[in-house]
């Protein structure tokens, strides 16, 4: 008498269970959409919805629903054609304040997204996407690095007790010390020592410190790589699928983006070089320093986010030197202010940060220290009946603390208007900041019909290949066929599953991924069936047969498929992109096929005949 335990099939009615459940979302088609987002000023409420509502009316445009959710508001259509039109309508209205984005809304049912079923991702070669073309403020990157040189050079002179007048970038590109002329050739072998890339023109007391051209060079081809690197470790954190981030010539970057689920913040997310600095208060009336032209040297004037009685931003003076900026971050975490219940987020440094903070915080207890938010916000204005792109800078104060004890590398910003805003300000610290930054010069999107054309052909490749392959085992192996494509299907299932589940990205090399870990199983069985007539050729009973059969072909399957699986991960650890797409499904399909063939198929076998008493024979 034929057994197999009964936990096995207790796991296999689990897994099919589970596997139909994750899978089911793909079902359901996707809703073409316009995704409304706003910005600092805008407001998502009905007001905005009745507002939409009636431009679209206005030109002509009927949505299949308005709607609410997580924040933004979403405006569904039944095809691509009029979510376009409606985007392209929407922006102008609704200004700066309001972000519209393309986006695909998912139509499954509410309960299955409460179990955390949600579709597969596509790639951009079948659902299409978003493509940004962005520009590299080169000239932005180089004012940056000459900040940091001019700073370098006062923190040089005043530790090694040189007096200086004035140290000040100028715009030329050069930075100019002016010193006492009997220690022009002191402070000379100060700047240069160990510099090889800056050359110092002497005259008198005068310094003139100037980057040669290598190494401009140089700072232009790092801005830009390191912009790339940042925008993939954003990128990765919004969890966006198999992204193509590349440069294209000096100073541009092409960003593809497949199957976003939200191309506002992806968007926002990519664009943004926001980022924290902070520096010492300076005592002094700011607004009567500003009155009257009287500045200290020492000191620069910043606006506060809060707002006075007059409805304007108070103000404040702040030291020029920053004591820890952004680039000294090395981690950051959004969270909430346990005495306020404020959002915040907790900042970690590095060790020099670290170091700055501590000696800081050391020699000020007692005294304020303020935040400052910088944002760049991309603008684009109309001049001459032609675009004009540009960039205003956005600088407040968020928080002015007075230091009670002495800290270093980890400690917690507050003063944030939002949770959205503390979980933003943490991603972008913590991927990085910007070398440069950058504006949006080209956004196109990829659409959907060339998708829709080939993930109709690679659907059918692989519907194709599975019909050819039952009709195969249905002819040559008659039963053992009808329980291998019962298997085949099984394993099918899973792989989408297993892939909707852990949110990877489908492309058309991953389809090819799908069609091969079809044949890897047909093969599995192969072997199985194959193994199981030669033991009834050997002269074993039929049941005799098919337990041999499966217990032998089993150690060939794995030592097959290991090899396969093997091949897979130097793809996945070695490649990039749609390679790393093929990699993913070959592997879960390999798995899956080793599982279904050996386990499911001898399960259904053992129903089929292991309970039969006098067997004379088995239909393979």
């Amino acid at each position: 008498m034929l057994t197999y335990p009964r936990w096995k099939y207790a796991l296999a009615l689990v897994l099919l269970l589970l596997g139909a459940l994750y899978a089911l979302p793909n079902v359901f088609p996707q809703d073409p959409s316009v995704q409304v987002t706003a910005n600092r000023g805008g407001k998502i409420d009905a007001a905005l919805s009745t507002r939409v509502s009636g431009l679209l009316a206005q030109s002509g445009v009927t949505p299949k629903k308005i709607e609410i959710t997580k924040g933004n508001l979403l405006v569904r259509f039944k095809d691509p054609d009029q979510q376009v039109k409606a985007a392209d309508l929407l922006r102008d209205p609704l200004g700066n304040n309001y972000v519209i984005a393309l986006n695909l809304a998912s139509t499954a049912p509410r309960w299955l997204e409460n179990v955390g079923a949600k579709p597969m991702l596509l790639g951009l070669d079948l659902q299409g996407g978003v493509h940004f073309m962005m520009q590299v403020d080169q000239q932005a990157s180089m004012e940056k690095r000459l900040d940091a040189l001019a700073e370098d050079v006062r923190v040089q002179l005043r530790e090694a007790g040189v007096r200086y007048e004035s140290v000040e970038r100028r715009p030329d590109g050069t930075v100019l010390a002016q010193v006492a002329p009997q220690d022009a050739e002191k402070a000379r072998q100060l700047i240069t020592r160990g510099q090889t890339s800056l050359d110092v023109a002497v005259s008198g007391g005068l310094l003139t410190v100037r980057m040669n051209a290598a190494e401009q060079q140089r700072l232009a081809l790092e801005a830009v790589e390191q912009n790339v690197s940042t925008l993939r470790n954003r990128v990765n954190a919004i969890g966006v699928g198999e992204p193509i981030i590349q440069r294209q010539g000096t100073d541009r970057i092409v960003v593809e983006l497949p199957g976003v689920q939200d191309t506002a913040q992806a968007k926002r997310i990519i664009g943004a070089t926001a980022t924290l600095e902070y520096r010492a208060v300076v005592e002094g009336n700011a607004a009567e320093a500003v009155a009257t032209g009287s500045v200290p040297p020492e000191a620069r004037v910043y606006n506060r986010r809060q707002l006075g009685p007059d409805g304007k931003p108070l103000q404040v003076l702040l030291s020029k030197r920053v004591i820890v900026s952004g680039d000294q971050l090395v981690g950051a975490t959004a969270t909430t202010d346990p005495q306020s219940g404020t959002p915040a987020v907790s900042v970690r440094l590095n060790s020099v940060g670290g170091q700055r903070m501590f000696d800081f915080t050391s020699e000020n207890v007692g005294k304020p220290m303020a935040v400052v938010y910088i944002e760049r916000v991309p603008e684009v204005k109309t001049v001459d009946g032609k675009e004009v792109r540009t960039t205003r800078v956005s600088e407040e104060v968020i928080q002015i603390a007075t230091v009670q004890g002495v800290f270093g590398k980890e400690f917690q910003t507050t003063g944030l208007d939002s949770p959205k805003e503390a979980s933003d300000l943490s991603l972008l610290l913590r991927s990085g900041s910007l070398a440069a930054p950058m504006d949006f010069v080209e956004e196109r999107i990829v659409g959907p019909s060339l998708g829709r054309q080939n993930v109709t052909r690679g659907l059918e490749a692989v519907m194709y290949s599975f019909l050819f392959t039952l009709g195969f085992f249905l002819i040559y192996y008659r039963v053992f066929g009808v329980i291998t494509c019962l298997s085949l299907l099984m394993n099918l299932l899973l792989v989408v599953a297993i892939l909707s589940v852990f949110g990877a990205t489908l492309s058309l090399p991953g389809l090819a991924g799908v069609a091969l870990t079809v044949g890897m199983s047909v093969d599995a069985n192969v072997l199985i069936n194959e193994r199981i007539r030669e033991e009834l050729r050997l002269g074993l009973p039929p049941q005799s047969a098919i337990s041999e059969g499966y217990e032998r072909a089993k150690g060939t399957i794995a030592d097959a498929n290991l090899t396969t699986i093997l091949a897979g991960l130097a793809l996945f650890a070695f490649g990039t992109g749609p390679i790393k797409g093929f990699a993913v499904t070959l592997i879960v399909g390999i798995l899956t096929s080793m599982y279904t063939a050996v386990s499911v198929s001898r399960a259904i076998a053992t129903l089929i005949y292991g309970r039969r008493r006098k067997l004379q024979s088995i239909a393979i």
